[in-house]
């Protein structure tokens, strides 16, 4: 059995970064872009593709893109917090806000 093929892409025109698994969009983390930060509230992945590590992948390679723009962010999604958390080498993309 072949590996399935993952892709992870920007969506600006729906705020989001999308998971692509064999073509078919498997799920989504909600961004909302502010002058200061991107906030990060929501992260999705559709029944039919739970229980595969599909959030961690997304989210890690959202958090990368976000830190090679120079991005800081705001995790306001339960599933970015805890990815973060268990993941302190992005702790630095972390803004506080006032």
């Amino acid at each position: 059995m072949t590996e399935p093929k993952i892709d992870v892409v920007r969506n600006d025109q729906a705020d989001r970064y999308e998971i692509h698994v064999d073509g078919e969009l498997a799920g989504f983390t909600v961004i909302e872009v502010e002058p200061d930060a991107t906030v990060m509230p929501h992260t999705e992945i559709d029944g039919k593709f739970e229980g595969r590590g599909l959030s961690k992948v997304l989210i890690q390679r959202a958090l990368d893109d976000l830190r090679s723009r120079g991005d800081k962010i705001v995790p306001t999604c339960p599933a970015v917090a805890r990815f973060i958390n268990k993941h302190p080498e992005y702790a630095d993309l972390v803004t506080a806000r006032s």
